[in-house]
């Protein structure tokens, strides 16, 4: 074990590393962690990629008429009062973003945050990660989804302070969002996602079951 002492960053010194980085890293309590997945999580990269990238069209089109904006995993997301700076798949905002300086790139008052699971990431995003975001006073919605199976699931925030957990598990289940006045269709959200079961079946003549 290493008898070295950490080094702590500020805010201020991490910000002006990550603007000038060649790579995305999170940040949190005065520690820099870089962002990204192993070479051997590939297949799950994939999967992660065809997600998003649904998820942010099936967005953007409904979003479109409505007084909210959408940003993919380049916005970095400060999380105040935690110490974190973050980036999620996709965030949502309705009304007018607020961010930390004139840089406009570090966003304060998300209304809605997505992320999209790994195995190396679940246990974050499903508890610490989460319990972080929830001191967001802005945040009404927060959903996951898995690239392991068919399976989304919202938690949304009650009036009482509480959050509701709504789940779908099926291709043919709507996810409804009321904080942004959108729906989402499993089968939109996995359209051409395949995972290995899966794709030795249709190699085989076998059909996409979910």
């Amino acid at each position: 074990m290493s008898t070295q002492p950490k080094t702590y960053l500020t805010e201020e010194q991490y910000l002006d590393i990550e603007r000038q980085a060649e790579f995305k890293s999170e940040y949190f309590q005065g520690e820099m962690y870089p962002m990204g997945e192993p070479a051997a999580m590939a297949g799950a990269r994939e999967a992660h990629v065809l997600i998003a990238g649904n998820l942010g069209a099936s967005l953007h089109g409904q979003l479109r008429s409505r007084p909210c904006r959408m940003y993919a995993s380049e916005m970095r997301v400060r999380v105040g009062g935690a110490g974190l700076y973050t980036y999620p798949d996709v965030v949502v905002v309705c009304g007018e973003p607020q961010f930390l300086d004139d840089r406009r790139d570090t966003l304060l008052n998300p209304s809605a945050i997505f992320e999209i699971l790994s195995p190396s990431t679940e246990a974050y995003d499903r508890g610490q990660k989460f319990e972080l975001y929830r001191s967001l006073a802005s945040l009404t919605e927060y959903l996951l989804v898995s690239t392991e199976r068919v399976s989304v699931e919202l938690f949304s925030r009650q009036p009482d302070g509480r959050w509701l957990m709504t789940a779908a598990q099926n291709l043919q289940d709507t996810i409804e969002l009321p904080a942004t006045g959108c729906r989402l269709l499993l089968a939109d959200l996995y359209e051409k996602v395949e995972w290995p079961t899966q794709a030795a079946s249709l190699r085989n003549g076998g059909s996409f079951q979910d």
